[in-house]
């Protein structure tokens, strides 16, 4: 039997995919910090990969605004600050209230129970201190929502707001942890969604990610005041 005519090619993508998931975990964790140069020689050499699929994995994290590239001169991690916020949260938050909607429909009781379960999860590791996992849990609580949404957009386009979401909790905060308030939200919104009032799940949904915004910009803007003011006593 003759090999496949794309074997190469199919290696290569497995390459490229390789490298594009290293670079944003290291992006997204402050491996790479803002405005670090990137020299895709030596990440070949660290990742253990020709200089090829490093270049194509640099092109997708440009579209997606990890990196900023200038051709034939430097290739930059993208920078972050408190208008970045914004930015990442208000298109994130329409999304999801958009899934919000969708989803009422669509929603059954083992679907409930399934997000009932992962917002208890949830709230023990927010009790415990664990910032990591509860992350997770709070992606893996509105992962479950856009999958029984229907909406592959909704799923694709969220999935890149919440990387950048966790580069700015990384990246400004090392260990963020989410405010208890979140488990509150998080079961108004399941009740929502059990009563298949569609208002309310979009209102609860909206909560859910308009107060961490907010808190999230108090945050940046103190520690650039307490930053500044540390500067003018030296």
């Amino acid at each position: 039997m003759p090999l496949p005519p794309d074997l190469r090619r199919v290696e290569r993508i497995s390459a490229k995919n390789k490298v594009l998931q290293q670079l944003q975990t290291w992006i997204i964790d402050g491996t790479l910090q803002p405005g670090e140069k990137i020299l895709d020689t030596e990440l070949a050499d660290a990742i253990g990969v020709s200089r090829t699929p490093v270049r194509e994995a640099l092109q997708i994290l440009e579209l997606q605004g990890f990196v900023e590239m200038q051709p034939g001169v430097e290739t930059r991690v993208t920078r972050l600050g408190p208008a970045d916020v914004p930015n990442i949260y208000r298109p994130l938050i329409a999304l999801e209230a958009l899934a919000a909607e969708l989803v009422v429909p669509k929603i059954t009781d083992t679907v409930l129970d399934k997000l009932t379960e992962l917002n208890n999860q949830f709230a023990e590791a927010i009790e415990t201190s664990q910032s990591f996992a509860a992350m997770e849990l709070d992606e893996a609580f509105h992962k479950l929502i856009h999958e029984t949404a229907g909406n592959t957009y909704i799923s694709s386009f969220t999935a890149l707001l919440h990387m950048h979401l966790r580069r700015l909790k990384f990246v400004f905060f090392q260990q963020f942890l989410p405010a208890r308030a979140s488990v509150e939200e998080h079961s108004v919104l399941i009740q929502a969604l059990r009563e298949k009032n569609v208002a309310a799940s979009v209102q609860a949904m909206t909560q859910n990610w308009l107060r961490p915004m907010h808190e999230v910009t108090r945050q940046l803007e103190n520690n650039e005041k307490e930053t500044s003011h540390e500067k003018s006593n030296d």
